[in-house]
């Protein structure tokens, strides 16, 4: 196959520990792909978020390459995106995003010649978020008379009555999602082949799974009760409200119930595929951007730390052309995917490759030593949680710091921009719950040498400042846990 046909469906927030091959019944769908596939076991991704995970999957570069993270929300054009560069190649190239960071607005739409957002029936760039969220009727009037006017008046009011009436409140966009790329497949004409990217939001919080998913996942009939859980994430940093363990172990049912609701929708997706005679020729690629804190740590959600729950993630590669050279237990990283799809398509784009900081799965170079993660600038900001909920707690501020980290196979090494540091045997203790850096100083030095070393490997972006945003996008996503 010259040109094989190229799908990723990104599991937005989807930890390793609850997917393959950790728990397949679970995920049934995604233990299937792997069976016939390549599930690699040590996949990390670069950034415990959004934002800065995609942006380097999209361009293969780390968050102090390319620059897009909390303190500065935008994939810059200096960048070649995969979808330019496979635009080049003469692919087809189609996306659809559930994630309000995945949009045009913070740069993430470059090379695609068709974009969803799920979220509106006629794609604008005006967004009617902040009508959906008014609680009361006159709030959605007044939400929709500030709004109507900018862009075209007839496409805000039907994308408002679809966000209000009939989107579902038990499916975050899966069910769309599915429903577009399965038309997509039967209506689109010529024999190019095709790059085709989805974000599917639903392990992200809110968890709200339907019934018939979460309840395997929770103790008879405790559907109600897990469902009436406060689900706030930054709330719960500062001290709003508490979560017991009982609760914590309830929305861990939820966030499971979501993973079994989304892998439902990724066996719909897979049937679209064989139904449109593209199966045979199309390399699958499943994977979550980043993981989830559902109480470990004492978190809930995804910033301020760089533990595995949030960096360990799911990466199942299924498709006849997909012949890798790497071990499935060897450490990859999601930026890898990179270089290894351009080889997967034959593609020159000398330009992209040379940007490219992670190795290909399919070129047969010397396994990596180490991974590298990075949490450059807190989301939402201290200032920004001070706006939101006044005065926060001293403790919060301990979070006011950038985190780096370098993980072996057999240690994790975190360091802060503070001067803190964390070392953890993830060998014996997985789990991340003994610091062991005042006990082995000097594999401490050691890894905080290589990371020094990593981090003076390259240029790093000088970018600086947030990115203006719509009043609905900064709606959804403090809906979403990050202002």
């Amino acid at each position: 196959m010259g040109h094989p046909n190229i799908a990723v469906v990104v599991m937005d927030t989807a930890r390793a520990a609850d997917t393959v091959p950790a728990d397949p019944a679970v995920m049934p769908t995604l233990a299937d792909l792997a069976a016939g596939g390549t599930a690699y076991s040590n996949a990390f991704t670069s950034a415990p978020w959004t934002l800065p995970s995609h942006a380097s999957f999209f361009t293969g570069t780390y968050a102090s390459r390319h620059g897009a993270h909390g303190g500065h929300t935008y994939l810059d054009e200096d960048f070649i995106t995969l979808a330019e560069a496979l635009a080049g190649e003469g692919y087809e190239t189609v996306g659809i995003s559930n994630n309000t960071w995945i949009t045009e607005e913070f740069g993430f739409t470059r090379g695609f010649e068709r974009f969803q957002k799920t979220w509106q029936l006629v794609q604008s760039e005006t967004d009617l978020g902040e009508v959906t969220r008014a609680k009361h009727a006159r709030g959605k009037v007044d939400a929709f008379v500030s709004r109507a006017l900018s862009g075209n008046p007839l496409v805000n009011g039907l994308n408002a009555v679809y966000d209000q009436f009939f989107r579902t409140g038990d499916d975050d966009g899966a069910a769309r999602t599915t429903a577009w790329l399965d038309e997509w497949l039967t209506d689109r004409e010529g024999d190019r082949p095709f790059f085709c990217f989805a974000n599917c939001i639903e392990p992200h919080i809110q968890y709200r799974p339907p019934r018939e998913y979460a309840e395997p996942f929770l103790p008879d009939g405790a559907y109600e009760k897990a469902m009436a859980i406060r689900q706030e994430p930054r709330a719960y940093d500062v001290g709003e409200y508490d979560i017991s363990d009982e609760e914590f172990s309830l929305l861990e049912g939820l966030y499971r119930g979501e993973l079994a609701y989304l892998d439902a929708k990724i066996g719909e997706f897979r049937d679209a595929l064989k139904a449109a005679g593209e199966w045979e020729d199309t390399v699958l690629i499943v994977c979550g951007d980043h993981g989830e804190n559902v109480g470990d740590h004492g978190f809930l959600g995804h910033q301020y730390n760089v533990y595995d729950t949030l960096l360990h993630v799911p990466l199942v590669i299924h498709g006849g052309a997909f012949e890798p050279t790497a071990d499935e237990d060897e450490l990859v990283q999601l930026l890898d995917l990179f270089p290894t799809l351009l080889d997967l398509a034959g593609a020159d784009a000398p330009a992209a490759r040379e940007q490219a900081q992670g190795q290909s799965l399919l070129a047969g170079e010397t396994p990596r030593e180490s991974v590298i993660a990075e949490y450059v600038s807190p989301q939402p900001s201290m200032a920004q949680l001070e706006e939101r909920f006044g005065e926060i707690p001293e403790y919060m501020y301990e979070y006011d710091r950038s985190l780096r980290a370098i993980r072996t196979k057999e240690y994790k090494y975190i360091r802060g921009s503070d001067g803190s540091e964390e070392l953890y045997d993830v060998e014996q203790d997985p789990d991340e719950r003994f610091d062991i850096a005042s006990t082995e100083p000097d594999i401490a030095a050691d890894m905080a040498v290589d990371l020094e070393a990593w981090a003076g490997s390259f240029e790093h972006a000088e970018n600086a400042g947030t990115v203006e945003m719509t009043e609905a996008t900064k709606g959804r996503l403090r809906d979403l846990g990050y202002l």
